[in-house]
């Protein structure tokens, strides 16, 4: 994860370019697509919220592989760890710090200490992702959205049902594919508001 990251023009990212092979294609490596040593720079927080198209594919992906690695080493049951964590915000951003307190923690310049420290903290984390988990309702073999909680005069929750889970792997890719188009979207509709000779804002009564 690079700090130093640039901004992507719109259009530069193709979510359809986006192939299973990303997913599979694991090495001896589980610190993910996008590793420390090939982007360059320490690990540093990732805010979901702010990512454009291009790095939330490479996120995607990067987390997706090392969770993946993290559920075969341990044995994590899908009480831990279930096949749609992709599709629960709450088990993103656990999972998410969780992946860097690890990145950080093997870090060859962190001390002898940091990897037991990864553990004891991993050991809490466990506990509050069978939380999570138990609370979204998701599955071994299906899915259901986190049920919300309607506030006073907010519109009803739609309703909440199950969704079979027939092949996981091709699913993630057309979430991400999704994500990704929608991040994109975004980011148009955003620059289509600057004016490109001043840099500011687009004066709407130009266009008039």
């Amino acid at each position: 994860m690079n700090e130093q990251r640039s901004r992507p023009e719109p259009g530069d990212v193709d979510p359809d370019e986006l192939e299973l092979d990303d997913l599979n294609d694991l090495d001896d490596d589980p610190g993910g697509v996008a590793g420390d040593e090939a982007l360059g720079g320490p690990p540093h927080p990732i805010n979901w919220n702010l990512l454009s198209a291009h790095d939330l594919e490479q996120e995607w992906l990067e987390l997706n592989r090392w969770v993946d690695w993290l559920r075969r080493t341990y044995g994590l049951a899908a009480a831990v760890i279930p096949p749609f964590w992709h599709h629960h915000p709450e088990l993103v951003w656990e999972l998410s710090a969780l992946h860097l307190h690890w990145l950080c923690a093997y870090d060859p310049e962190q001390n002898g200490s940091a990897p037991i420290g990864w553990h004891r903290d991993f050991a809490d984390a466990r506990q509050r992702l069978r939380d999570w988990v138990a609370a979204s309702g998701t599955r071994l073999d299906r899915d259901r959205p986190t049920r919300q909680t309607t506030w006073p005069g907010e519109e009803p929750a739609p309703p909440v049902e199950d969704v079979l889970i027939e092949d996981r792997d091709h699913e993630f890719v057309d979430f991400v594919v999704d994500q990704v188009r929608q991040r994109q979207d975004a980011e148009d509709a955003f620059f289509a508001t600057i004016d490109q000779a001043t840099g500011g804002l687009r004066d709407p009564r130009r266009d008039r």
